[in-house]
């Protein structure tokens, strides 16, 4: 029951801003189960979060909030990204692992608090040009530097595979202040790709045997549940609220996390 619980909350926190819930799943396994290897925290995330973002992507196709042009580009990158963080998550001792996702985890953290309101003056010229109406009759039209989005969408799939976390964690603050995307299209998104890096990072974690499938079978239940209803949930709270109460989070957590280790 623990354990659909830390589901739930996973599922309805990742889905809500776009972030994915392994930043939540790995440090509640991390505190539940002491012994887990860190290969196998962040394999077992990534299978978790590969059913949240089964769940998730179904609403905001029905939302018409994706960008499929960037996302499936963006996860085509991402893809070589994640079976090498997969290789290298084998390697990782624990010391280690808990420090550098704690730091991850403050960067994060720190991006979302003082995150500017503007997007940032990119240098170069945006290659791709969009233009299209969700199903509500909301309108988003945005210009973006496609080569930008794919360089830094394999760096993100190296470290979600490695962490087992959604690589949203990263690519929604990319989106948002770099590539110009609106903040909604850019967590929708962000869980298509999410979706699509996930099954080739949880295929590599299950041939290499880091995922423990009786967790998450327990996790999965209310993994799915959470993403249908963080994705509804994202289309009525206030963005800025949600982003800073996850920062605070973020930061409790990965000092909790370093302490462990």
């Amino acid at each position: 029951m623990l354990l659909i619980g830390i589901g739930l909350v996973a599922g309805i926190s990742g889905s809500l801003v776009g972030l994915g819930g392994g930043f939540i799943v790995v440090p509640a396994l991390a505190f539940l189960f002491p012994n887990m290897q860190p290969s196998h925290l962040a394999g077992t995330s990534m299978a978790m979060l590969l059913c949240n973002s089964i769940s998730s992507t179904y609403v905001y196709i029905k939302q018409k909030r994706i960008d499929y042009h960037a996302a499936i580009r963006f996860a085509v990158a991402s893809i070589p990204g994640s079976v090498i963080g997969a290789l290298f998550a084998v390697h990782i001792e624990g010391h280690l692992f808990f420090v550098s996702f704690g730091i991850f985890l403050i960067l994060i953290a720190l991006l979302l608090l003082f995150k500017p309101n503007k997007p940032v003056a990119w240098p170069f010229k945006p290659t791709v040009k969009q233009d299209f109406i969700d199903n509500s009759g909301e309108r988003f039209e945005y210009a973006y530097h496609l080569p930008t989005g794919i360089v830094i969408s394999f760096l993100v799939g190296f470290v979600a595979s490695l962490f087992g976390v959604g690589g949203g964690s990263l690519m929604v603050p990319t989106m948002t202040l770099l590539l110009n995307f609106s903040p909604h299209i850019a967590v929708a998104t962000s869980i298509l790709q999410i979706f699509l890096s996930a099954i080739v990072s949880t295929s590599t974690h299950a041939i290499l045997l880091n995922i423990d499938w009786f967790i998450v079978l327990a996790l999965a239940p209310g993994a799915v549940i959470g993403g249908q209803i963080g994705a509804r949930l994202a289309k009525r709270l206030p963005a800025k609220l949600l982003l800073r109460l996850l920062a605070v989070f973020l930061m409790l957590v990965s000092i909790r996390l370093m302490m462990k280790s």
